[in-house]
């Protein structure tokens, strides 16, 4: 991907290497953390952690510091950097959630005006709280086929820049939770013509770029900032992802300061170091490796396409013809029973009565999420119960409903919000004040403003934001979402049906 591609340097992984060397030396162990290289464990929990805990290290002699790297964690980051086409990159060992909220407080000042696509994930709404920021909320486009949520419209993003010249970026989430993207070149040439920044982010395509067969990655395509989850469709542990920088716009001073306050002073080094394998295997056999696994996956649509029992999307990748969005990843499946014979919830429990546990489902779909390191023996596995699902369960078609999802169906939004204040402050201040908010039934929040933020979870989307007024669409959308079985954070909604409002 990188102009350094064929560097000697992209077979190494220091940080790694670096610590293997350190174990072979057998050393003792006079410093934290207390088990002491795995030794304290319980008899009973050895088998699943010594050897994780053998390279639970901290910041010894010749294995760096994350939070001053100049050795061998600088050298993997230097790597993680021409690997992913950055100009610096840095490994987040808190997922994610901090390099969104690095992201925005590097950007915002109390006050600033920030461009923001409505079906953000939960932790940019949390970067907004930490930097004060307004919101100027961008409505999704609706893919009219599945009915599924995407990206703005870059026209929405010119009416905004219009109405609020002074906002600092825009910040997108590209791909969604299903794969399904848009071309981020318009809207980088859009920001940057006003000298001001794109930041993305890319949780779910940290393997875009590598392949003719997926989409182009954010920061070739002219992005500032992303962020990627290396563990979600790579090899690297779970919390293991990467910010990566480029260009003139983005303070990279400033965001390495803030990952220094919102990073654990004593970083995961196995996770880091599952971070520097990730990069070494993209680095060195990036295409290849997900060769293999598009061939995987093209099989399965096959199968599915020969059955005629289940519908999937997306169909069509990298590109789509789809109105709703334009790019798709060919690793993620969405499926359903096309004749509603089974609801998505029924399917999920068939499949893991056999033992395949799912990303996800919605009113409608099962997300099967697929990636390089998917084995073939898992996909006849998965073929293998599907198939006697038909047989077990003979179809019997029933009236198609409207789709029903955390994700699908998004409750209607104005298109334009005006700014929202993002303020830790005042939300800090009401909660601690009593009588500041108070518990009532769904019919009687309407109108009102929320004392919570409503994030139907996975994929942890916010449906209602602290000081956000409840409307009629709202309202009952979370109440079908409920008697779907849709579980929720930051509420007690999914128990009780009981919003908590501002007094």
């Amino acid at each position: 991907m990188s102009s350094n591609y064929n560097s000697e340097k992209q077979f190494k992984a220091p940080l790694y290497e670096a610590m293997v060397v350190h174990q072979a030396k057998k050393p003792v162990s006079l410093h934290v953390p207390g088990h002491k290289s795995g030794q304290g464990l319980l008899d009973e929990g050895a088998p699943f952690f010594k050897h994780i805990m053998a390279i639970d290290y901290t910041e010894i002699s010749g294995l760096d510091d994350l939070h001053h790297a100049e050795g061998v964690i600088l050298e993997a980051e230097q790597l993680a950097a021409a690997c992913f086409g950055a100009e610096d990159s840095h490994f987040l060992i808190g997922g994610s959630t901090v390099g969104n909220i690095a992201m925005i407080a590097a950007v915002c000042e109390r006050g600033d005006v920030i461009l923001v696509q409505r079906n953000v994930h939960k932790s940019v709404i949390h970067g907004l709280m930490l930097a004060g920021a307004r919101a100027v909320f961008i409505s999704p486009s609706i893919d009219p086929q599945t009915g599924v949520a995407t990206s703005v419209h870059i026209e929405a993003v010119k009416q905004a820049l219009q109405q609020y010249p002074e906002a600092k970026a825009l910040f997108l989430t590209n791909p969604n939770y299903y794969g399904m993207g848009v071309h981020l070149t318009p809207f980088a040439e859009l920001m940057h013509a006003q000298g001001k920044m794109l930041l993305v982010d890319e949780a779910h395509g940290a393997h875009y770029g590598f392949h003719p067969e997926v989409p182009a990655s954010a920061l070739s395509q002219g992005a500032d900032a992303v962020v990627q989850s290396t563990h979600k469709m790579l090899t690297a542990m779970t919390m293991g992802a990467m910010l990566h920088l480029k260009g003139p716009r983005i303070n990279k001073d400033a965001t390495r300061r803030l990952l220094g306050m919102l990073q654990s002073s004593s970083p995961s080094y196995p996770i880091m170091a599952s971070l520097d394998l990730a990069r070494k295997r993209m680095h060195t056999e990036g295409e290849a490796w997900l060769s293999e696994g598009i061939m995987l996956v093209k099989e399965f649509r096959s199968f599915l396409a020969e059955m005629n029992r289940f519908d999937y999307f997306p169909k069509e990748f990298p590109r789509s013809r789809s109105e709703g969005y334009e790019t798709a990843d060919p690793f993620k499946v969405a499926i359903c029973d096309a004749t509603q014979t089974l609801s998505a919830a029924e399917l999920k429990e068939r499949l893991e009565e056999k033992g395949i546990y799912v990303e996800m489902t919605d009113g409608r779909h099962v997300l099967l999420v697929f990636t390089p390191a998917t084995s073939r023996a898992d996909l006849e596995r998965v073929i293998g119960v599907l198939s006697n699902i038909c047989l077990d369960v003979p179809a019997q078609k029933k009236e198609l409903h409207a789709p029903i999802s955390n994700i699908l169906k998004l409750p209607y939004y104005t298109q334009i919000s005006s700014p929202i204040v993002f303020d830790l402050r005042d939300i800090s201040r009401e909660g601690r004040e009593v009588g500041a908010y108070r518990q009532v039934s769904v019919e009687d929040a309407v109108g009102k403003r929320s004392a919570d933020m409503v994030i139907p979870y996975p994929p942890g989307i916010p449906y209602l934001y602290p000081g956000e007024v409840i409307t009629d669409t709202v309202a009952e959308a979370l109440l079908q979402l409920a008697a779907n079985g849709i579980k929720f954070q930051g509420t007690e909604f999914g128990q009780t049906h009981k919003l908590k409002i501002y007094t």
